[in-house]
């Protein structure tokens, strides 16, 4: 057994509780210490870690680089999982370096050819990867033109922003009018064409889109790990139908993604995502980070996080192949804990009113329309206190977090369950 590994994960989804699971339990029984910083004081990452502490808000990416850098100082953290502000921070991946610091991420080449998904669309035409047809819109006329030209050759047009993750901004485009259909039941991803054209010419400033043919399932996401030598060590897909998933090794989605990784060096852990545009998969997005989903092939008996620790440490791991493909399932959300929030100082007797009329009105509000960014960081908790993962939660509801918890028998392909209307897949 080897020394202690001091990993930090700054502010990411929550679904990375099972990249933390994964790490204390990997299969060398190495001790792992777990270090997260969040803004949202009721994140679960910050109750799994070992030692958690709110992020300071309203950096600049240099100033955050160096908020990083000295955490990675205090904390002698070995091995850094940055997800917000990745381009800033591995551009200086030298002074974390000069800290005894690795970082669990691309170079700065790679991270910088994908954050823009234009560029990153001829970048890997260039190398002979299929992609959808797509135009780079800011303006009305451009919007109109990529919806006529993708309708005449019938096809539904959506769009999604030209820099963004997760299917933030993703919408369809309908000729429908906008009427009870789109009130009723759950809000979907369909949008009237009228209303995104008129949105467009209110603006008060310039948009900038990737329009594209909406694709067809099924999705599959390649997590690829990628040595720092550049050579793969793991490409497994998920492939996703609706509802069901389930695992691939077909070469048809695993070499595309091997030669992506290489080709561009997604150095430690990507994950590349395919869909159907006819009968030929295409190219539909790149993260060069962990995925959220990364968690699931677990269930094909690899332990990816650790695996890419390993490499971060300079340790090599082989090739990780599966030993068996996991069943198809489906995704359920379960409870994890948040840390203890303080209760409010409460009145005491003597300063309640007694009459109604003293009280002043206050509107009421739906507890859904609560946004994250409003949950202040509690009061009593100071930014370097440790937070034990272990401590239980008294004043809080445990909150859900996406689970593969519900394995299902495989069926037919004929007989897996169409995507909702306008559903938008994770990552």
């Amino acid at each position: 057994m080897g020394s202690r590994v001091r990993v930090w994960l700054n502010r990411t989804y929550a679904e990375n509780v099972f990249f933390m699971d994964q790490l204390r339990n990997n299969p060398q029984h190495r001790a792992v210490e777990i270090h997260a910083t969040h803004g949202d004081a009721d994140s679960p990452v910050l109750a799994a870690a070992d030692t958690a502490e709110p992020e300071p808000e309203g950096l600049s990416p240099r100033a955050y680089v160096e908020y990083a850098l000295d955490m990675c100082a205090r904390r002698s953290v070995d091995v850094f999982v940055p997800v917000l502000h990745q381009d800033a921070i591995v551009a200086q991946r030298a002074e974390f370096a000069a800290l005894g610091t690795a970082l669990l991420a691309p170079p700065a080449e790679a991270v910088a050819v994908f954050r823009d998904k234009a560029v990153a669309y001829q970048a890997v035409e260039a190398v002979g990867i299929p992609v959808p047809p797509w135009y780079r819109v800011r303006t009305v006329e451009e919007l109109v033109t990529a919806v006529e030209e993708l309708e005449a050759a019938g096809q539904r047009a959506c769009f999604k922003p030209a820099a963004g993750a997760g299917g933030v901004g993703f919408r369809v485009i309908t000729r429908s009018p906008f009427s009870l259909m789109h009130l009723n039941g759950f809000p979907s991803a369909y949008v009237p064409l009228d209303l995104v054209v008129e949105a467009l010419r209110t603006a008060a400033e310039p948009v900038d889109w990737l329009v594209m043919p909406h694709l067809g399932q099924p999705e599959v996401s390649v997590d690829c790990l990628t040595g720092p030598d550049g050579r793969i060590r793991m490409a497994i897909g998920r492939t996703k139908n609706g509802r069901r998933r389930g695992f691939t090794l077909d070469d048809a989605w695993i070499q595309p993604a091997r030669l992506l990784a290489e080709a561009f060096g997604l150095h430690y852990l990507s994950n590349i995502q395919f869909r159907m545009y006819g009968d030929e998969p295409v190219l539909m997005d790149v993260n060069t980070r962990p995925a959220g989903g990364l968690h699931q092939i677990a269930q094909c008996g690899v332990n990816a996080p650790w695996a890419a620790v390993q490499l971060a440490l300079g340790e090599e791991t082989g090739e990780l192949v599966p030993p068996f493909l996991g069943p198809d399932y489906t995704v359920v959300a379960g409870p994890r804990p948040v840390r203890p929030v303080s209760l409010p100082a409460q009145r005491t007797e003597s300063s309640v009113p007694t009459t109604l009329s003293a009280m002043p009105a206050q509107a009421a509000e739906p507890a859904h329309s609560q946004s994250a960014a409003s949950v202040q960081p509690t009061p009593s908790v100071q930014p370097t206190q440790s937070v034990p993962s272990a401590q239980p939660v008294p004043s809080a509801q445990p909150a859900p977090v996406e689970a593969t918890a519900s394995a299902v028998p495989a069926q037919p392909a004929a007989a897996a369950a169409p995507a909702a209307a306008g559903a938008i897949a994770p990552a």
